[in-house]
């Protein structure tokens, strides 16, 4: 059973930030998601990033990587 990381935190808003700031679109992103093994869809990319919907801890890990960043910056309450 797969953890998932309640957004109180607003992890979602800080995944568009960063994602953005590297340039990437949100099928960019999915795409290299599912390269690296994480079943993710562009609906559930775009539910995060609004904060309806929470990320699992697998998800989380995954896009840490793909996005070259660390935890610290995706869970910035700032």
């Amino acid at each position: 059973m797969e953890q998932k990381v309640k957004q109180d935190i607003r992890i979602g808003e800080n995944i568009r930030r960063i994602r953005k700031q590297r340039g990437l679109g949100q099928t960019d992103l999915v795409r290299i998601l599912q390269i690296d093994g994480c079943d993710m869809t562009r609906e559930c990319l775009v539910k995060i990033e609004r904060c309806t919907q929470h990320i699992q801890a697998s998800q989380l890990q995954a896009i840490k990587r793909a996005l070259n960043t660390t935890y610290d910056e995706l869970i910035d309450k700032a």
